[in-house]
């Protein structure tokens, strides 16, 4: 994992929640000069303290580990706004509607940028028995594919998952407006707006 709780972090969110370091202490079954250790940078905690004192801290272990909180102040979140990671390991998708912190197998993710595609990777849209058919000639070999297809509305998140040697198209139905977005393992996330 590229990140470790830092003491700065443990520090400010045990005085976020008014706790002293005896407090914090007795609820993680360490000494106080444990704590104290920890916020001067003269210790680390182990690694089987950090759920149970991202939870006496009242966060999750990966704004633990980034030292970022999540504060999601528009509880409706936007979807056009959303969020992509893709782990890099195992390839898992994650979307996030709002601020995230997201990791997957160990590491911590940023999120995707979408870039305005190339010729390589080059939307095609058709319509088709009323919905759209969007493909993509492109390669789809094990080692250099396009991953998904998503179509994000204001109020919808669609998406499909695409494998190596398959088929890189999919069909959706025309709920408006929003955008295509599809990501290569290669060369990352495009966006085109419909």
């Amino acid at each position: 994992m590229d990140n470790y709780v830092t003491g700065g972090t443990i520090r400010r969110l045990r005085e976020a929640r008014h706790m002293t370091q005896v407090q914090l202490a007795q609820r993680l079954g360490v000494s106080d000069k444990a704590v104290s250790k920890w916020e001067t940078a003269r210790g680390l905690p182990d690694i089987s303290l950090l759920e149970p004192l991202a939870g006496a801290l009242g966060i999750s272990v990966p704004e633990l580990l980034s030292g970022e909180l999540v504060i999601n102040a528009n509880r409706s979140a936007n979807i056009l706004r959303s969020s992509l990671y893709v782990c890099p390991v195992c390839g898992n998708i994650i979307h996030a509607s709002g601020a995230a912190v997201a990791s997957c197998c160990g590491v911590a993710l940023p999120p995707l940028e979408a870039e305005e595609p190339d010729e390589a990777h080059k939307l095609v849209r058709e319509n088709f028995d009323g919905e759209y058919f969007f493909s993509i000639p492109h390669e789809m070999r094990k080692d250099h594919y396009i991953s998904f297809m998503a179509y994000v509305t204001t109020g919808r998140f669609d998406l499909v998952k695409l494998y190596p040697e398959g088929c890189p198209e999919a069909r959706f139905y025309p709920w408006g407006g929003g955008y295509l977005y599809w990501y290569c393992n290669r060369h990352g996330l495009f966006r085109e707006k419909l």
